[in-house]
């Protein structure tokens, strides 16, 4: 079996993947959460968000990931 097609099961139920995040989803956290901060004021308001939210959101540690993440 060829590397790509070995990579291409980990996915699959056979080879299930580990639950926990890695650092590959607290990296696209942690870029999610500074793009959240450069919003406008208008998409934030067409998002129901306030400044200060998401300031309070952009200023939370890496580590400090989604509830449903810790299950």
């Amino acid at each position: 079996m060829s590397m790509p097609q070995d990579l291409a099961l980990l996915g699959t139920p056979r080879f299930p993947r580990h639950r926990r995040p890695g650092l590959a989803e607290y990296l696209a956290l942690w870029r999610q959460r500074r793009a959240l901060a450069r919003l406008d004021d208008r998409t934030l308001d067409d998002l129901g968000l306030t400044r200060e939210q998401v300031y309070r959101e952009a200023a939370r540690p890496v580590w400090d990931a989604p509830q449903n993440w810790r299950r």
